[in-house]
């Protein structure tokens, strides 16, 4: 893909959050490798004025490109693809669902087994800190050991993938978990899969590739 496209790519996909309805605002940020660095959101622009051209890059030595800001986020959003060579694109959304789960502290355990789209047996919920802030980006970096989703304490989620497709797919996947397990949690403590049925799960995923589990 070219950069032009890639830019491109990235406002789709952030209008798309807003359509999915997994985000609203100037909430979120979205970034893509792009070389040795990455290309990510601008600040406060909301992204149905966002041109190809507001797109910010930063480089992985954190030298920034570019005629506006990057996302008061850029630093786990390279912090991430720094340590997750694999990784190719990362969205951060404020999910309605993900977000009450992470304000109560609470992570998404296995009362499904779609959760091994993003896995592991569970999506972790990292500790707060300050938006922006290194202490911020090693609670996300820690919380996504393993993991390609993670809730953000009090504030959202994120959301990894090997392309930006693939990572916006797994945020509406995750965010239709956390509403799975909200109506479960009026009822009571639901009941979870065992840790060895997820890792099957998973490993039946590897093999089927992008869109799975959808027609299970």
């Amino acid at each position: 893909m070219t950069e032009l496209k890639t830019r491109r790519a990235i406002i789709a996909a952030c209008l798309a959050m807003e359509a999915k309805g997994i985000n609203q605002g100037t909430s979120g940020n979205v970034s893509v490798r792009r070389g040795e660095g990455m290309l990510i959101t601008p600040s406060a622009l909301p992204y149905d004025q966002t041109t190809p051209e507001d797109i910010a890059w930063i480089g992985f030595d954190e030298t920034a490109a570019g005629p506006r800001k990057p996302s008061s986020e850029w630093r786990f959003h390279l912090d991430i693809l720094r340590a997750r060579p694999e990784v190719g694109a990362i969205v951060h959304a404020h999910p309605p669902a993900c977000t009450a789960l992470a304000i109560m502290h609470r992570p998404i355990p296995a009362i499904h087994y779609m959760i091994a789209a993003a896995g592991g047996p569970d999506i972790r919920c990292a500790p707060y800190a300050t938006y922006g802030t290194p202490e911020l980006s090693a609670h996300a970096v820690e919380a996504l050991q393993d993991r390609d989703a993670c809730l953000l304490a009090h504030h959202g989620a994120i959301f990894l993938g090997p392309s930006l497709d693939r990572a916006l797919w797994l945020a509406v996947e995750v965010e239709a978990l956390a509403r799975q397990y909200l109506d479960c949690l009026k009822i009571g403590e639901p009941p979870v899969l065992p840790d060895d049925e997820i890792e099957r799960v998973r490993e039946k995923f590897t093999n089927y590739g992008y869109g799975a589990g959808k027609g299970g």
